[in-house]
């Protein structure tokens, strides 16, 4: 097992290849422990520095798309619904994936008691696990919002907070393994020197937990998002060659001046896709493609550190090696940026956010209000003028993101 400070980390942000870890430690002289404690200084440097940069990034962006979507509170869609879960996953893998991790770069080995490694070594892969299910969850309820636009408008919230409750649930139970394959243990017997380490009874149960990490992880999940996009893509394709026969028969009817033809038009137009739906469903494309460019480097370099006969068994002797395991939480850094970009009502909630913060500053430094008539006056009627317009804005918010 390598010396770095998650040694034997399993599907988590580390940067060390130790997945293969069984608690027996490389042979080295007996005598020599400052090798215990020993690393490369300026690699360790550029980690935390990597690290520390996508913990900011990540806390920034997903605490401003949590704050936009709690300023749309009693008018949420079930897009929304979806992308402030998907915010919570990805600020989960901020504050339990980099964060211990960050702390665990900068003390080298873990520093705290068995009942704390476990814990971290849990939450780590627990938030991994909600961000992809969450994902796939909000993937599925985009496939049936396109294959079944009528249906999908029978009870929407429930079915939504169904699929969102039941991709935690699976992402709980399926973390649980990490709560017994590490503990708190020596990194060599007698040396006294402790660390988080993972044991696995059998020397095949490194490849075989890995494998199945990232088949549940990363292999399966994308491979479903492949195949949801395929379908998704192939119902737009026949609903727009709906939409260009029935116009085109509904053109002829009118030069024809049969009114009465023109009716199924409008019936079957209930069930075309709107251009809102398009844009949430691009929206979760990019998210996906995002999802695995950060990813794949990750998983290829854990896979060949089990697999691969010529792969680091020590991560400061290689730093590209390094540095593509810490690019998982790239992800939860390019995520909020998304859902901004790809939803004005968010991106306008934000900002009225931002304004009202600067306006309560404003306030408290404002002399006090001399109460006259007209300010009075004035006030109540921009107010009422601005009452007037958001009820036609919301009810578009709402018809165009569902």
């Amino acid at each position: 097992c390598p010396p770095g400070g998650a040694g034997g980390s399993v599907a988590t942000a580390s940067p060390t290849p130790g997945w293969g870890s069984n608690g027996s430690q490389p042979s080295r002289p007996a005598g020599n422990g400052s090798l215990l404690w020993s690393r490369d200084e300026a690699l360790a440097r550029a980690e935390v520095g990597v690290l520390a940069a996508i913990l900011a990034a990540a806390t920034v962006g997903n605490a401003a798309v949590l704050l936009a979507v709690y300023r749309l509170r009693g008018k949420t869609s079930r897009v929304h619904l979806f992308i402030l879960h998907l915010g919570l996953t990805d600020l989960a893998v901020a504050l339990f994936q980099v964060l211990p991790q960050m702390a665990w770069e900068v003390t080298f080995r873990f520093a705290g008691p068995d009942a704390l490694c476990r814990a971290v070594k849990y939450l780590q892969v627990l938030s991994m696990f909600a961000s992809t299910y969450v994902l796939l969850a909000m993937t599925l309820d985009r496939y049936a919002a396109v294959r079944h636009p009528l249906r999908s408008l029978r009870q929407p919230g429930r079915r939504a907070c169904g699929a969102i409750a039941a991709a935690w649930l699976l992402s709980a139970l399926l973390s649980l393994p990490q709560l017994f394959i590490f503990s708190l243990r020596e990194v060599r017997s007698g040396s006294g020197v402790l660390d988080c380490w993972a044991h696995f009874a059998a020397p095949w149960g490194a490849r075989a937990y890995v494998t199945w990490t990232a088949l549940c992880v990363f292999v399966l999940p994308v491979g479903v998002l492949a195949v949801c996009y395929g379908l998704i893509c192939r119902e737009i394709c026949r609903n727009l060659q709906g939409k260009t026969q029935s116009g085109g028969a509904g053109g002829a009817a009118q030069r024809g001046g049969r009114r009465g033809a023109g009716q199924p038009s409008r019936v079957s137009s209930v069930r075309t896709i709107s251009r809102a739906k398009i844009r949430t469903v691009k929206m979760t494309l990019v998210i996906v493609l995002a999802y695995v460019a950060c990813w794949a480097p990750f998983f290829g370099v854990q896979l060949w550190s089990v697999w691969g006969e010529d792969a680091p068994r020590d991560e400061s002797s290689d730093a590209a090696f390094t540095i593509a395991m810490l690019l998982g939480g790239l992800s939860s850094c390019c995520n909020p940026w998304i859902y901004l970009c790809f939803s004005g009502h968010l991106l306008q909630a934000l900002a009225r956010a931002l304004r009202c913060r600067r306006g309560a500053r404003a306030a408290l430094r404002r002399p006090p209000s001399t109460g006259s008539l007209c300010s009075r006056k004035t006030t109540v009627v921009l107010s009422a003028g601005r009452g007037a317009r958001r009820p036609d804005e919301d009810a578009d918010t709402e018809a165009g993101t569902l």
